[in-house]
């Protein structure tokens, strides 16, 4: 299913295709205040990537209510972040990367709502929309990893512009974004890229890490079986797996640590967490943990209705007012 110009700058997604739209279609749509993001920019410079012949974006529309949308980006060409400003920036800045078990990257449930929530407190917010390994891109594996650091490396060079404190640069993720984010945590220095320009003279360490549901060991036993697969290929050996399992990579001097998942949550084993929980805990790593009986998986903020888990958000808010990032 994919969609028409017009349809797609209602989306707030910024595909290369419309940036060669034409004028009368820009002109029939009226942005809904506050919902799109404010700008977007890509990661890499034009041309840079090689792109996967035949690679083409698309975005899917998985819901039939007009109040909820929700939206997942398929194919990605051209990674980059989308930008949600605040009317008085506090000098936050936070970056999510939204999941989609590297088939794909959520817009709304992961993505644009908390955006909007942090940005009207504030907060200036990046929704990181990364390659996904299983589109053919050379060096698979590393991909997520590469635009997740040369994410955290872009917004500190456009600290001053952007009205953010680049020592206070936070980066969080769902799902199997919650791997590109505990890959970060782990593996933030890893050289999985050549440098492009003065940005990637900067520190791509995170001050500080979130990971909601996430997708983190590569251990056939609690792994989510398709994010492993499009990750690291069908036989991966055990040295390979142990490498992208962020838990068995943690190392004293990543940043302090934010955790939520549900219990019962049936697609990515709560395992994940208590594992990363554990091991941040064996190097000394402030790691702070809410399990809840309840809530399933992929319940972002609004499948939390009359649900113990709706408070976390302001859990995630407190933790990062602790960590002086907020």
């Amino acid at each position: 299913m994919r969609f028409g110009r017009r349809l797609l700058l209602a989306a707030g997604l910024t595909l290369p295709l419309i940036a060669a739209g034409n004028a009368s279609a820009k002109s029939a749509w009226t942005r809904p205040a506050g919902l799109a993001p404010d700008d977007s920019i890509a990661l890499w410079p034009e041309g840079h990537l090689a792109v996967p012949a035949g690679l083409v974006e698309s975005v899917v529309q998985r819901s039939d209510d007009p109040n909820a949308s929700d939206r997942m980006l398929q194919g990605i060409t051209r990674p980059r972040l989308d930008i949600f400003r605040p009317e008085k920036p506090n000098g936050a800045a936070v970056i999510l990367a939204p999941g989609g078990g590297y088939r794909y990257v959520v817009v709304d449930k992961e993505g644009y709502e908390l955006a909007r929530w942090l940005r009207d407190r504030g907060v200036t917010v990046y929704v990181l929309f990364y390659r996904l390994p299983g589109d053919g891109w050379a060096d698979r594996s590393n991909v997520p990893l590469a635009d997740a650091q040369r994410a955290v490396r872009l917004v500190r060079s456009r600290a001053k512009a952007e009205g953010i404190d680049p020592a206070r640069v936070a980066f969080g993720g769902f799902s199997a974004g919650g791997h590109v984010a505990t890959s970060l945590l782990t593996r933030f220095d890893a050289k999985v890229y050549a440098p492009v320009d003065a940005a990637d003279a900067l520190s791509a360490r995170p001050d500080t890490l979130a990971a909601f549901y996430p997708v983190v060991s590569m251990d056939p036993a609690i792994a989510h079986a398709v994010s492993r697969e499009k990750l690291l290929g069908p036989a991966p050996d055990a040295t390979r797996a142990a490498l992208y399992s962020p838990e068995r990579q943690v190392r004293a001097d990543m940043p302090s640590l934010f955790l939520l998942h549900a219990e019962d949550d049936n697609v990515v084993k709560v395992e994940n967490s208590l594992r990363l929980q554990g091991a941040a805990r064996a190097v000394g790593v402030p790691c702070e943990a809410h399990y809840f009986a309840k809530g399933g998986h992929g319940f972002g903020l609004m499948k939390t209705a009359g649900l113990p888990v709706a408070a976390w958000p302001e859990l995630l808010w407190n933790w990062l007012a602790a960590r002086r990032i907020v």
